[in-house]
């Protein structure tokens, strides 16, 4: 007898350690889980820091321009001989230079500096047969030789740059008038085909556009029909084929969408190719069956005593959920909402095939005017050839990643409040 309740006891401590010990794996499973995707997380955001710090400063030159009369066309600036100011410039930066080098030399310069010396004159015609100082980005491979891009001791024949260009620009470092500011044109300039000139106002104004447009239609068409599924609706077959296509909806790959917005925006309405509009309307059909869902399952979680005793002090059902049901599951539903927003923001395909993908040199006035997107800006940085590109195009992607951490952040802090209000 004693025998056998040893063995029993000993059977019952082995079977203790190995639920003890099933628990600490388990749980060893979940700390590796999480440390490994932080850890991936980590590595892709480190790679895109380091490959975009160097887009956030942009080589410059201080450079000063004798705005000659006898350049200027008094009658209409614009049409003034802006380039002749931009090699006197040049002249007094390189004095020893004379003919095809001084010209060669100016373009040390970005190609649009006389766009620079014409604003300049322009905002202060009083400058004219003065000096004006001006701090002009370079051109980008002498960004690229500032920034350690362009190895020096690399022979000249596989260099962008040759010994004597980088002769001039050693001379304007020595001068002291090469500078690297922050580079405030990546976020307040339009795209352009020099790099040192891209920015991605038209993208961000494009992006916001599209999802204003994306959020006035997607949110009160998403919440009616999931309240009228939800609270209305009859339960029978017809209704059940309507959910399993919403939840079939909210699977479908973007290009689809971008297809059909293609085809019925498009070619069917006539409404403008590349248009913040359209590609709103195309948003608007990807976050639809998740606003749908999350409305419904934030309807779901409001306690049925919440109805009950609406119902109970003689209110109607339209009452009962404008008053209570709906209060109690707004923010849910809101979260749900920009998290559904957050994740259409990153689409590509469909804005693509939309032709949100135009070179535009200005943002977009309206909701009708031709645009980019962030996503369709990064791609086409991604397939530029220059150099330049490879920087910003990671610069892109943390600006990006920037308006979803805003609108996620502004999901959570609207949580918090409706719940505190309510």
């Amino acid at each position: 007898m004693a025998d056998q309740q040893g063995i029993r006891s000993q059977t019952a401590a082995d079977l203790r350690r190995r639920r003890y010990a099933a628990d600490a794996r388990l749980r060893l499973y979940g700390i590796v889980a999480i440390l490994s995707a932080v850890g991936l997380l980590g590595v892709l955001l480190v790679t895109l820091i380091i490959g975009g710090a160097q887009a956030f400063v942009q080589t410059h030159a201080r450079v000063d321009f004798p705005i000659s009369a006898e350049h200027i066309n008094a009658d209409d600036l614009s049409k003034s001989n802006w380039r002749a100011i931009v090699s006197d410039g040049a002249k007094l930066l390189w004095p020893e230079l004379t003919g095809p080098k001084l010209r060669d030399a100016a373009k040390l310069m970005t190609n649009n500096t006389q766009f620079f010396v014409r604003d300049a004159v322009v905002r202060d015609p009083s400058v004219i047969g003065k000096t004006v100082t001006l701090e002009v980005p370079l051109s980008d491979p002498f960004d690229q030789l500032n920034k350690g891009v362009i190895d020096r001791a690399t022979p000249e024949e596989n260099r962008r740059v040759t010994d004597e260009e980088i002769a001039w620009f050693d001379a304007l470092v020595t001068q002291g008038r090469v500078s690297t500011p922050f580079n405030w044109g990546l976020i307040f300039n339009a795209d352009s085909r020099f790099p040192e000139l891209a920015g991605l106002a038209g993208a961000i104004t494009g992006t916001f556009y599209a999802i204003l447009v994306s959020f006035i239609i997607s949110f009160p068409v998403g919440v009616a029909a999931a309240v009228y599924l939800e609270e209305f609706a009859p339960k029978n077959r017809w209704t059940d084929v309507i959910e399993v296509n919403i939840n079939n909806l909210a699977a479908v790959p973007s290009i689809v969408f971008g297809l059909l917005g293609l085809a019925v925006f498009i070619q069917v309405f006539g409404l403008p190719r590349s248009a913040p509009l359209v590609g709103g309307l195309v948003l608007a059909l990807i976050t639809l069956p998740t606003i749908i869902i999350v409305t419904r399952n934030a309807l779901k979680a409001v306690p049925p005593s919440i109805r009950e005793a609406a119902f109970g002090m003689g209110a109607s059902r339209h009452q009962v959920i404008m008053h209570h049901v709906l209060p109690l599951a707004l923010p849910g539903i809101m979260t749900g909402t920009i998290i559904g927003l957050a994740h259409a923001l990153g689409e590509t395909a469909p804005l693509l095939l939309i032709g949100m993908n135009a070179f535009i040199t200005s943002p977009p006035g309206g909701v009708l005017e031709a645009s980019t997107a962030l996503p369709t800006q990064i791609y086409i940085w991604a397939d530029s050839p220059e150099r330049g590109f490879v920087s910003r195009t990671s610069a892109g992607i943390l600006v990006l990643l920037a308006f979803l951490l805003i609108m996620n952040g502004i999901a959570i802090f609207l949580r918090q409040r409706l719940q505190r209000r309510w």
